[in-house]
């Protein structure tokens, strides 16, 4: 990730991190070492001039090899790994280009520690770490449209939140901002803990606690456990946001330094009738006055009232929250709704069991005359619970208003198999008609001879299973 390329900010000098850091500076300019960087990138391709290009080792390529091109493409520095040098020839193309080099020996524990002593500058900055298994970037959305209408508030841009995203996040504070929203996502064990200590967020929230990630976590329990460490940098004046119903409500909060607070539908004065006004969102009477909140579905209910709950510990105004949910914008796959010839619902960014009966509820709730197709990608991330999740998919898909049903992904085979035992055990049902690929051209020229005018058709699955390429034929649709 990089900043505004028009920006000459400097975040910090090369001296400067790299005594933090415990590394060895190789400087090839003429102003030797005085010098620091604008802004910080692992991708050679979108390096900023002035900027500090970091080489990750990924799974399928190893960001040394690019050093060179951020160089040409405009970077001051590179920050490097020790037994990297020889094999990259890394010096040599440093003084080449007349260029920094800072080396270390992890990379990416180099760039959270660079974070760390980025953010040691803004000690009056009100940090906020928001987490949970779904729900994370909505409620950053919201809540920074929210506190936007008072305060000058940064955000991790998209869904920068991992170990590698948080820390690249990190480097759009200025000066001048007064909030600094932040979602955190893990993936894998102990993920949290690294992230709580790059942040050591002032106010954390946890949205929820569900099954997405099982598979690497290996129970919902330890899934519950790796969230709670949002709170692990935690000091008195902090404080703490637990969502009322959650089962794991006491487990969350015990042992919580600072301030903890229960929030939920029934923790909010100000709260009065909440309408659901179908595809069109809901209308939420908040402190005696009505607002259209353009967001649509009882998840999104969930999403504006962790959004509020923040807000409501900065504080912000009444008005604020009015305002700010009101000119909330849908994200990218995440119940963006196109409108033509047939009506579609993008959801097609996350998930997960809970996520995905959620959806198929709205959906079956609305009042829609026309027929309901539901496009269905796999869950991933699930391990040795996949199989069971997915047929017990195919149940609530069997039990569904779906007049047409479009799987796609090895595990949804077991999705096809729950359906068509379902309708076994049960021949007089009405019976939806499956289709079942695990290739997205297949996927897409049986849309294609699909399509109908007055079509609701719902678009979910996993990001990895990248249902946003049924666009093209959709959009015809549409």
């Amino acid at each position: 990730m990089a900043s505004d390329r028009a920006s000459s900010f400097e975040l910090l000098k090369f001296d400067e991190l790299s005594k933090s850091l415990g590394a060895i500076l190789y400087s090839f300019t003429e102003s030797s070492c005085a010098g620091g960087f604008s802004s910080v990138s692992i991708d050679s391709r979108s390096i900023c001039e002035g900027g500090m290009f970091v080489a990750l080792a990924g799974e399928n390529c190893d960001g040394h090899s690019f050093v060179q091109k951020a160089y040409e493409n405009g970077a001051a520095a590179a920050l490097v790994e020790h037994d990297k040098l020889e094999k990259y020839n890394l010096l040599k193309t440093a003084k080449d280009f007349n260029k920094t080099l800072i080396v270390v020996d992890n990379t990416l524990e180099a760039l959270q520690n660079a974070a760390r002593l980025y953010l040691e500058k803004y000690p009056s900055l009100i940090k906020i770490g928001i987490t949970g298994s779904s729900g994370k970037t909505t409620i950053k959305e919201i809540l920074a449209s929210i506190i936007g209408k008072e305060k000058n508030v940064v955000i991790n841009p998209g869904n920068f939140n991992s170990e590698t995203g948080l820390p690249l996040a990190v480097f759009n504070i200025r000066p001048g901002h007064e909030i600094g929203v932040f979602e955190m996502a893990m993936s894998h064990l102990g993920e949290m803990a690294v992230l709580s200590s790059i942040l050591k967020p002032d106010i954390a929230l946890i949205s929820n606690v569900t099954s997405a990630h099982i598979g690497n976590i290996g129970s919902i329990e330890g899934i519950a456990k790796e969230k709670k460490q949002v709170f692990l940098n935690f000091n008195e004046k902090c404080t703490a946001l637990i969502p009322y119903d959650s089962p794991f409500r006491d487990f969350l909060a015990e042992g919580i330094k600072g301030k903890i607070v229960f929030y939920g539908k029934e923790s909010f004065k100000e709260l009065g009738q909440v309408k659901d006004m179908g595809l069109e969102g809901t209308e939420i009477v908040w402190d005696g006055k009505p607002v259209r909140f353009p967001l649509f579905g009882s998840h999104n209910i969930s999403n504006a009232l962790a959004a509020i709950a923040i807000a409501k510990e900065i504080p912000v105004s009444s008005n604020a929250i009015r305002l700010g949910l009101e000119s909330v914008k849908p994200l990218f796959g995440r119940g963006e709704i196109t409108n033509g010839k047939a009506t579609v619902i993008w959801d097609c960014y996350n998930s997960n069991p809970q996520s995905m009966e959620r959806a198929l509820e709205f959906c079956d709730n609305l009042a829609w005359q026309g027929r309901r197709v539901y496009v269905i990608g796999e869950m991933l991330e699930l391990g040795d619970f996949s199989k069971k999740a997915h047929s017990d998919m195919g149940n609530l898909l069997a039990a569904s208003k779906a007049d047409s049903v479009y799987l796609f992904g090895n595990e949804t085979s077991f999705t096809a198999e729950s359906i068509k035992a379902c309708f076994s055990d049960n021949p007089a049902g009405q019976t939806p008609s499956v289709f079942h690929t695990s290739d997205i051209g297949q996927l897409s020229n049986a849309l294609r001879n699909e399509i109908a005018k007055g079509d609701l058709i719902l678009i979910k699955g996993s990001r990895a299973c990248c249902l946003e390429k049924l666009s093209s034929v959709l959009e015809g649709a549409a």
